[in-house]
């Protein structure tokens, strides 16, 4: 039977197909120290990835969110796929009747989706129940042998294949893809032994094709009753029941014959028992194994998680409170990102006052130098254009009126940290090693975000500091954003003809949260700490008090 060929969205990204003993978790792909990737473990915490996927998730199946929270934690960069999942938003967009068939066969799908993953993970205790489930936290376990989950099981992939079929033919490249997949599930040998019949030949499982022809092999049913060694034990029973009855009526005890089919019955259970325990052990346990590790199992169930993923953006867009838009995906030696309107993903959802601001990173503003109170809005901003690619970066709409990205080869966001005390290199060493960490792996086609730099030291090591790292990340290419408190840094960049800056808009009300042009001298630290109930005010108020 024919092997389908992996398709490019799949490559590279781990399979949500877990080969262990439970099924992956939704949150398995976090991003970890020891793999480098479009985003790092402290990036990924930094932004607010996983709130991300909250406010993003609108899948229904298992499959689905997997997908769509590795998504995130690992976005591609491959511009052509990301094009592929606009052109078939646009046409969920333009054709309702493609759009609610294809929500209901992925709710369907949800529904039957568990069964499963209860025949890949579950542990079958035996006994003479059916599928009673203990299940813990970790694991699933089930009474019975599993042929109950067997049956469930398989009929899933049968319906989802079949299913299918009956669906409208999509107009897009990465849709006809995706159907394409499951279809071709189809013409699998995994397909054809889920399917069955399955026959066991010395050890191995063959299909009805591969059965060797006149050769009398038994196939198997996923049930505890099966005819011939029930007739077979019957007919044993039988036989001794007349041999043992015209034995005993040479001696006029015939009706002891009776006490030894009373006798039989236990026998029999014994024999169900046996059969079932050994029909788990030789065959519904190795076919899993065989299932769990399928490349062609594993590609359907990361197609219904990609055509779930699809709904989840097409109901995120619908269901955001503002205007959201698929960005146009540009190919340029150096990273850009120009966004008008731009909202942020998690604080502008259903919030119709929330205030947006434009973006624009590009070859000549690649640095960006971001001043002001606070509480004005510099560490939102940033937030939002980090967010913004990273759901423009996924194929996701994005909360704006208008938008061109270059898909980020990486993406940093470095804050404020303490460190930690086994280290020994205190605050100021360990920022530093963070700041060379993404130095030395940021590329032209990078997005840096260093909310300040050089904290923990002198006043003048950290303008020197900050002045040659700026300057570097400048020549690297990277399109670079600086949050800082620190005006003379400023003039100092200024002088050397680097960057633009923005500065948070302060009214005599209160900041307006937009930000506008130019270079912010002021901190209203008085305003805030006001706000706090810790002004020079609120401290003499309470010597006063605690001196009566």
């Amino acid at each position: 039977m024919s092997e389908p060929a992996v398709s490019d969205t799949y490559r590279g990204q781990p399979s949500i197909l877990s080969t262990g003993d439970r099924p992956s978790g939704i949150r398995d792909t976090r991003p970890t120290e020891a793999v480098k990737g479009v985003l790092d473990a402290k990036t990924f915490g930094a932004i607010e990835t996983d709130q991300l996927f909250d406010s993003l998730n609108h899948a229904v199946t298992h499959a689905g969110q997997c997908v769509l929270y590795r998504s995130l934690a690992q976005p591609g960069t491959d511009a052509e796929v990301i094009r592929g999942k606009h052109e078939a938003l646009r046409e969920l967009e333009s054709d309702p009747s493609l759009y609610k068939a294809l929500r209901h066969f992925v709710e369907i799908m949800a529904g039957g989706e568990q069964c499963l993953y209860q025949l890949l993970y579950g542990t079958f205790t035996g006994g003479l129940a059916i599928a009673n489930s203990r299940a813990g936290k970790d694991e699933m376990e089930f009474s019975g042998y599993g042929y109950h989950q067997f049956v469930d099981g398989t009929a899933f992939v049968i319906d989802m294949v079949e299913a299918m079929q009956t669906l409208p033919q999509p107009k897009s490249a990465y849709l006809q893809g995706l159907f394409d997949a499951i279809r071709d599930f189809g013409n699998t040998r995994t397909y054809s032994l889920m399917r069955g019949p399955v026959y066991s030949v010395d050890g191995k499982f063959k299909t009805r094709d591969e059965r060797p022809p006149y050769l009398p092999i038994l196939r198997f049913r996923p049930s505890m009753i099966k005819p011939l060694p029930m007739f077979g034990a019957l007919g044993a029973i039988g036989a001794a029941l007349y041999f043992f009855q015209s034995l005993l009526a040479g001696f006029g005890i015939s009706y002891l014959s009776y006490g030894i089919l009373v006798l039989a019955v236990p026998v029999l259970s014994v024999l169900l028992i046996a059969i079932a325990a050994s029909d788990r052990d030789s065959v519904i346990y190795p076919l899993r194994k065989l299932f769990k590790n399928s490349a062609e199992l594993a590609r359907m169930l990361e197609t219904l998680g990609l055509i779930d993923e699809l709904l989840a953006f097409h109901h995120y867009s619908l269901t955001f409170g503002g205007k959201t838009v698929l960005p146009e995906i540009l190919e340029r030696e150096r990273h850009f990102l120009s966004v008008t309107e731009a909202r942020n993903p998690l604080l502008a959802k259903a919030n119709p006052d929330y205030v947006p601001n434009d973006i624009l990173l590009n070859d000549t503003g690649r640095l960006l130098v971001i001043t002001g109170p606070n509480s004005g809005g510099k560490t939102a901003y940033c937030k939002t254009v980090v967010q913004i690619q990273l759901l423009g970066q996924i194929g996701c709409y994005i909360p704006a009126a208008a938008a061109q990205m270059v898909l980020a080869e990486h993406i940093f966001y470095q804050v404020p940290d303490p460190g930690r005390l086994d280290e020994g290199i205190g605050r100021f060493g360990h920022e530093l090693k963070r700041t060379r960490e993404i130095f030395f792996s940021a590329t032209p086609d990078s997005l840096v975000v260093l909310d300040e730099l050089s904290e923990g030291t002198t006043f003048e090591e950290k303008m020197e500091l900050s002045e040659y790292v700026l300057a570097g990340f400048y020549k690297l290419g990277a399109s670079t954003l600086l949050v800082t408190h620190n005006h003379e840094l400023c003039e100092r960049l200024q002088e050397r003809g680097m960057g633009r800056y923005l500065q948070g808009e302060f009214l005599p009300e209160g900041p307006t949260y937009r930000l506008i042009p130019g270079v912010s001298t002021v901190s209203h630290a008085d305003r805030v700490a006001a706000a706090l109930g810790f002004s020079k005010e609120d401290v003499e108020k309470h010597l006063t008090t605690r001196r009566m």
